[in-house]
């Protein structure tokens, strides 16, 4: 599994979630509180082209993370929701999809940890 494709899809995913919860909180602003559209005009093509990327950043991922097409689709039906990208990664890393080598848990048996022979 490439380290450096699943640490570019880990970041380009978190970045959607960011930019979409930026635009959730200018749409909050421009219709409910305040009739103030600054944060939709900031966020607004800060997110669509996060979002771009995020597609073509799973696209070019899928190969190397050796993800099937249903994991592909899945990955790209989590752009739409706010925030799933981000959950998309969570449940990738936990079911091997993403190598998270930073990660690696530590073995927790007495057999594994023991020195005895």
């Amino acid at each position: 599994m490439s380290t450096k494709h699943a640490a570019w899809f880990r970041t380009v995913a978190i970045a959607e979630a960011i930019s979409w919860t930026g635009l959730l909180v200018g749409m909050l602003f421009k219709y409910v509180l305040s009739d103030n559209e600054i944060g939709v005009k900031i966020f607004g093509p800060i997110h669509g082209g996060i979002f771009i990327a995020y597609v073509v950043t799973v696209l070019a991922v899928r190969g190397p993370l050796r993800w099937s097409w249903p994991v592909t689709s899945v990955a790209l039906a989590a752009s739409i929701p706010p925030l799933f990208t981000w959950f998309f990664e969570i449940w990738a890393v936990r079911t091997g999809r993403i190598d998270a080598a930073h990660e690696t848990p530590v073995p927790s048996t007495a057999e594994v940890n023991s020195t005895a022979a």
